[in-house]
């Protein structure tokens, strides 16, 4: 039903559209990105597909990887319309948090989330998150301004040393 898989250049032309018609969906959380280039290149960019199509319906980005004693890193994600509301993204967390805490070898994801972003705290909470705390004035959301967020996190129970 659907896969994650890396970005490629060809994705350019399909991505911008899927931002385009998706910014009613993502404002005030998220805004399109100022470079196209840069983010299909990023080496935590995932996109979340189709499987009968091979179209876009989100993304996924891990991000501010850090090795050695902390093994974590930091969730981005992104659902385009006409997709939300189907659970998608559910299964799409599903494949994603798969792949960090198995290829990744993370042993810690945390997610950044607006307060008032209800529909995002409740993805994270049904894929087993759990809210540590709050940070005032963390992100400055599309250069919109500083915005408080609710820190979530994903602990792998099953992360071994000898694994990374």
């Amino acid at each position: 039903m659907l896969y994650l898989r890396k970005p490629v250049v060809e994705d350019e032309a399909e991505i911008k559209s899927l931002y385009e018609r998706s910014g009613s969906l993502h404002r005030p959380w998220s805004y399109p990105p100022k470079d196209y280039h840069s983010y299909l290149s990023d080496y935590g960019r995932y996109f979340l597909c189709l499987e009968e199509t091979g179209d876009i319906v989100g993304t996924f980005n891990v991000s501010g990887v850090v090795r050695g004693y902390f093994q974590s890193a930091y969730l981005g994600y992104e659902v385009f319309s006409p997709y939300h509301g189907k659970g998608f993204m559910r299964i799409g967390l599903a494949l994603f948090i798969k792949e960090a805490f198995g290829q990744l070898n993370l042993h810690r994801l945390e997610a950044n989330i607006q307060p008032e972003n209800e529909v995002s705290i409740k993805l994270v909470l049904g894929a087993g998150f759990v809210k540590e705390g709050f940070s005032r004035n963390y992100l400055n959301i599309g250069g919109q301004g500083w915005r408080d967020h609710e820190r979530w996190a994903l602990v792998n129970e099953h992360w071994h040393e000898e694994n990374s």
